[in-house]
């Protein structure tokens, strides 16, 4: 998995921050996706990699649910990607 720093200013414009979920199944996915959205400062993008069917289906419910923003769903896969932002 490749993070990308905060920046001291730049939570919107920074590049997204990759979190590889994969063989991760859901709802442990989702724990593990909210420990590190809930450390990361409003604005910041991340793109979130997974390939159990339940966290396709389950995580942008529960990221929204939270206060996050779902982007994107690309469900075109396994694997699939769900861009969030904090």
């Amino acid at each position: 998995m490749r993070e990308v720093p905060d920046g001291p200013n730049d939570a919107t414009t920074a590049e997204p921050i990759a979190l590889d979920l994969r063989g991760v199944a859901c709802p442990l996915a989702w724990a593990k996706a909210k420990v590190r959205l809930e450390a990361l400062a409003r604005g910041r993008v991340v793109d979130v990699v997974i390939d159990d069917p339940r966290s396709l289906r389950d995580l942008p419910r529960a990221a929204e649910a939270s206060g996050h923003h779902v982007i994107a769903v690309d469900a075109d896969g396994p694997p699939w990607r769900i861009r969030l932002e904090v």
